[in-house]
């Protein structure tokens, strides 16, 4: 029996191959075993359905629907009523008391003195009156016009000084009274004969002098107007 078994077959050895004088190596070694990688060394993830599945990429961010449109109103009609407009707010109207201004005439007994030494046209005959009445004429209109009357000349002055003590010094229109539009007044000599004299200054004609409350007016040969105010 053991003679009828077959012999192992010899295994061949291995031929070197020779190339001139160098041995070449057997390039038929077997490679080394390849280590195993890390990848294939771990354990695969075990899968559950209860935990959350995680993944590297970030959800993408949700989509916000849009905000409702504002709500569109019909055009009014010719017929539906307009909407009721505020009027603006009025500054209260100021009241303005109205300043009232009084010339008060009278006779100026240094202001004759005056005149006799400086002019000396009116002579001796001319005496200071003896008597005098203070009058007053409120200056009421725009223009107050100084003189005396004349009936041949239609000249009515709303400061009339023709009655007694006529002071015949006076022109006919002697001065006039300017009233501004800020309320105050101005006095002009439109070319009197015998000149106008404000607070003892004599004005030139064509002249217009703003007055002020007590100023004193002096014409004719002792007439002196004194201009109130209030």
């Amino acid at each position: 029996m053991a003679e009828s078994a077959l012999a192992e077959p010899a295994v061949p050895e291995p031929v070197t191959p020779v190339h001139g004088n160098h041995v070449v190596a057997d390039q038929t070694a077997p490679a080394a075993e390849a280590a195993p990688s890390a990848e294939a060394e771990a354990e695969p993830e075990v899968f559950s359905w209860s935990a959350p599945a995680f993944s590297a990429t970030p959800p993408a961010s949700p989509v916000l629907p849009p905000p409702p449109a504002a709500p569109v109103r019909p055009a009014p009609s010719s017929s539906s009523p307009l909407p009721r407009q505020m009027a603006p707010p009025t500054m209260p109207i100021p009241v303005f008391t109205p300043t009232t201004w009084t010339a008060a005439v009278t006779t100026d007994r240094e202001y004759y003195d005056l005149m006799q030494r400086k002019r000396v046209p009116f002579g001796s005959a001319i005496e200071f009156p003896v008597y005098a009445i203070e009058r007053r004429f409120p200056m009421s209109a725009s223009q107050m016009r100084i003189g005396r009357r004349s009936a041949a000349r239609g000249l009515e002055p709303e400061i009339d000084l023709a009655d007694p003590p006529a002071d015949p010094g006076v022109s006919r229109l002697h001065a006039i009274l300017i009233a501004a539009p800020n309320g105050t007044w101005a006095v002009l000599d439109p070319g009197s004969a015998n000149g106008t004299m404000l607070n003892g200054r004599e004005l030139a004609v064509g002249e217009m002098v703003t007055l002020h409350d007590g100023d004193r007016i002096n014409l004719g040969a002792w007439t002196a107007i004194t201009v109130h105010r209030g």
